[in-house]
């Protein structure tokens, strides 16, 4: 990889408790607020036993991160895991501007949901308008300074989970938690045992979505304290955290509910609350709602920006400037800026599209995550001698096991995708290979005109 001068440095400020906190806001998002009801649609009281599941199948490639986060702290985390892995530059860059995708379609998405909630206490001025100002706002804050934004990160995370707790809470001391049966499901699950099967398939790669977002931890490598160490602990510790938060949450909500009635609500969360708190539950758990939606676009626009920052940093594909780092900022302030535009651009051509952009978003990621356990298996196979100071557990001789039960989980969770998701992601996919088979010929351009 070649490496430019781009100034001071990233400024290394960040904790492994900060990195935790990144790594549990991203996970717990806005999604688990309206995930939830449509889970129990499907599986009823026994929902808990998909958000186990789906932490296993997360951890798979949860692990495969840690390892290679562990060989590689960079920022441009997939793109360099894939680079020193398969050896191709094309491939590299694909899953780099990939990644760079699905962080910027990711954080408009939410900042669409975050107008929709504000919209709800003021809806005096257009919901497009409060996602424009909330991305601007949190871009400078992504500017000013790494320290100060995982400083907020980690102030609203806190909120975010309090928000839960007190779901939790009320569930377990109001509501029927001895008298509830957490292993019932819709009577058409009952018909065989392959039915109840197939039902919490179903329902487990639908929560394996509200386990997103981990895997960004990595991006901050370059601004992580002794980030070998750091970065492979906050990726699990946050996948552990955040499972326990999940499955109290899922008991809880049945225990004051009931899976009948919380599948047809919109506002899963605020109907349970509003059980034991009325009226007022809707209201504390859209503020609540607030938070979360910020936080996750904070973390997705910082997220955004590092992977730019990372690519322009050891790619002569991409311009040299993006990977500029102000002098005293210590941020990379194009690149940031860059993330910015394309963000506030995303949400005004998908402001009335949401559920199209989510959709892409996730099965990109899927994408990404499919090119990561199979990097550690090529590692693994092709470099067995590297020092790793973290491994996924588990060999038959040099084949990592772990990795590839990621691999095909992963590639079983994309099968399974509603094809109305796969042609979605097909347009904007084949620009993207467009875009990096002209940025790598460009690339060759250049190299034969210095000869």
């Amino acid at each position: 990889m070649h490496r430019i001068d781009t100034g001071p440095g990233l400024k290394r400020s960040v904790t492994l408790f900060q990195a935790l906190m990144y790594g549990t806001g991203l996970i717990l998002g806005a999604g688990i607020y309206v995930l939830i009801g449509d889970v129990a649609a499907i599986v009823g009281n026994a929902l808990w036993i998909s958000f186990i599941l789906a932490a296993g199948m997360a951890s798979l490639t949860g692990l495969s991160y840690a390892e290679l986060s562990s060989l590689f702290p960079k920022s441009a985390a997939e793109y360099v895991y894939v680079k020193e892995a398969l050896r191709s530059n094309f491939v590299a860059l694909f899953v780099g501007c990939l990644t760079i995708f699905v962080a910027i379609s990711s954080a408009a998405t939410v900042a669409i949901g975050f107008s929709g909630y504000l919209a709800v206490i003021l809806p005096q001025y257009p919901p497009l308008l409060y996602a424009l100002i909330l991305v601007l706002v949190l871009s400078f804050l992504n500017y000013y300074g790494i320290k100060e934004s995982v400083r907020v990160n980690t102030i609203f995370t806190l909120v975010e989970v309090s928000g839960l707790l007190i779901i939790i809470s009320i569930g377990l001391s109001v509501g029927l938690v001895s008298d509830t049966n957490y292993f019932e499901m819709p009577s058409a699950a009952y018909s065989s045992k392959a039915a109840i099967i197939s039902t919490i398939l179903a329902s487990t790669l639908l929560v394996f979505f509200a386990y997103y977002g981990f895997e960004n931890i990595s991006n901050i490598s370059e601004e992580t304290k002794n980030p070998t160490r750091t970065i492979p602990r906050a990726l699990l510790f946050s996948i552990l955290l955040t499972t326990i938060i999940y499955i109290l949450v899922a008991v809880s909500v049945i225990a004051l509910v009931g899976w009948e009635e919380l599948s047809r609500s919109d506002a899963p969360l605020a109907l349970a609350a509003s059980k034991a708190l009325g009226s007022n539950g809707t209201i504390i758990l859209t503020i609540f709602a607030l938070f979360a939606t910020t936080n996750t676009v904070l973390m997705m626009l910082i997220s955004g920006s590092r992977i730019i920052f990372g690519i322009a940093k050891y790619d002569e594909a991409i311009p040299d400037t993006l990977a500029e780092v102000h002098s005293s900022r210590r941020t990379p302030w194009l690149a940031t800026m860059f993330t910015t535009a394309f963000t506030l651009v995303t949400i005004i051509l998908y402001s009335g599209r949401l559920a199209d952009i989510a959709s892409i978003s996730v099965f990109s990621i899927l994408v990404v995550f499919a090119f990561i356990n199979l990097s550690v298996i090529s590692l693994r196979l092709k470099r067995p001698r590297l020092q790793r100071p973290f491994m996924s557990p588990f060999s038959v001789k040099k084949l990592p096991i772990l990795p590839v039960l990621g691999l095909v989980m992963t590639i079983v969770t994309i099968l399974y995708l509603n094809p109305y998701v796969i042609t979605s992601a097909f347009v904007p996919l084949i620009c993207i290979i467009i875009l990096c088979l002209i940025l790598t010929k460009r690339k060759m351009d250049q190299r034969q005109n210095q000869r």
